[in-house]
């Protein structure tokens, strides 16, 4: 487990166990262009957002609203969201 591993991962492991939640700041990640957008005038270093970027899923209690929010507008999955869905893109 690294530093950046979602406290919450116990949970997150019962909800989602493909998945691997890390925090990152949201200018550590290359977000669509259109969720950016969305999102002006927020200081993108100091934002935080959880999330598996391998399969375009965040957790929302432990991402800024306004990110989850513009995420939510693109091909990102709020976790229980992507879970209702059917998993895109898992193998389960």
């Amino acid at each position: 487990m690294s530093s950046r591993t979602c406290p919450d991962w116990p949970d997150l492991m019962e909800l989602a166990p493909e998945l691997q939640f890390k925090h990152y700041t949201v200018a550590e990640l290359q977000l669509p262009a259109d969720a950016l957008m969305k999102v002006g005038g927020v200081p993108l270093t100091d934002v935080a957002i959880c999330c598996d970027l391998e399969k375009h899923v965040f957790y929302a209690p432990h991402t800024d609203d306004r990110i989850a929010d513009a995420l939510r507008s693109s091909h990102w999955f709020e976790v229980r969201d992507w879970i209702r869905a059917g998993r895109p893109g898992s193998l389960y």
